[in-house]
């Protein structure tokens, strides 16, 4: 059991009508990691987390959460996960203990040990000194914790996270950082969706990215990565001219396009040797590049090159029936 993937997944195939939004995805989890699913607007990833947290049927495939299969055992699976999405699931007229201390009661704790749970949470979150106020008068941040420590008062193994720090402050995303990265280390299993790239780079061991309900990328931030280049040289242009100029000298090697900052960006390996051949190449006048810089490759890049678009940086739209 210790050796089976927390979440496995073969072949998922659904549909709502006429629309087909997953067609045939295949994913592993290896217990105690963080697994990221990233993916343009409709890929399918919403879908994935309701299938996954027995919410919604798939119409084939096969799907086990925590050892169990999520559609004969959704009881089972249900007992072992939690779910938070961008929006926090509270009572607001309850305070922050009483929000934890009725979810506890829920998870079939006996009064005092759902007490102590609450207790244990609140200080764990930090939010002890909140916790006699009602959570309807709770900042965003803090609400999303506090919505988070009630999906772990029954001490779930698999935690879904689907666009947790969508509309949070910089502060408050840091601290929601630090507190999957906790779980994770605590062996709990966190599967994360994300509108954001940098929190995929930053948290995940593995992340899959997913376009058109199929998964067409899956690996390491650093592999990910790699499929496009190691590093990245950005073109900024002289000019509207000068860009669509040397856009089409590069053709389908640029990774990367800022029309509004006449910004492009092309695969490189970083040497000065294949710098100065990529500018020969692109500006062979010596009257289009302004400056150029050489960086780091992003997932932003990976986006691009496997999806044809950039990463998008709104939530998802799909179907919400179940």
């Amino acid at each position: 059991m210790a050796d089976e993937p927390a979440v496995e997944a073969t072949g998922l195939e659904k549909s709502y009508g006429r629309v087909r939004v997953l067609a045939g995805v295949d994913l592993e989890v290896a217990r105690g990691s963080v697994f990221s699913l990233l993916g343009p607007n409709g890929a399918g990833k919403t879908t994935i987390v309701r299938i996954l947290s027995t919410l919604v049927r798939p119409d084939a495939g096969r799907v086990r959460v925590a050892g169990f299969d999520a559609v004969r055992e959704r009881r089972e699976v249900r007992r072992r996960v939690s779910l938070t999405g961008q929006y926090a699931a509270l009572d607001g007229q309850q305070t922050g203990e009483e929000n934890l201390r009725m979810m506890g009661r829920l998870c079939g704790l006996p009064r005092r040990r759902a007490r102590e749970r609450a207790g244990e949470l609140l200080e764990r979150f930090g939010l002890e000194g909140a916790a006699r106020r009602r959570a309807g008068t709770y900042s965003g941040g803090m609400r999303r914790r506090l919505d988070i420590a009630a999906g772990l008062v029954g001490r779930p193994e698999v935690v879904f996270l689907d666009e947790p720090t969508t509309g949070l402050d910089p502060r408050s995303r840091q601290t929601m950082w630090e507190l999957v990265t906790e779980l994770a280390g605590a062996g709990t299993t966190v599967f994360l969706t994300t509108q954001y790239l940098e929190e995929a780079d930053r948290l995940a061991d593995r992340i899959a990215l997913l376009d058109a309900g199929r998964v067409v990328a899956e690996g390491t931030a650093a592999d990910l990565k790699r499929r496009v280049a190691d590093r990245r040289l950005d073109l900024t242009l002289a000019g509207a001219g000068a860009y669509g100029r040397v856009a089409g000298l590069l053709g389908e090697r640029v990774v990367h396009r800022e029309p509004d900052r006449l910004v492009l960006g092309v695969p490189t390996d970083g040497s000065a040797a294949h710098v100065r051949a990529l500018l020969d190449e692109a500006d062979p006048h010596r009257d289009a590049v302004t400056r150029f810089a050489v960086r780091e490759a992003t997932l932003d890049d990976v986006f691009l090159a496997l999806t044809g678009r950039a990463a998008t940086r709104t939530g998802e739209k799909e179907s919400a029936r179940v």
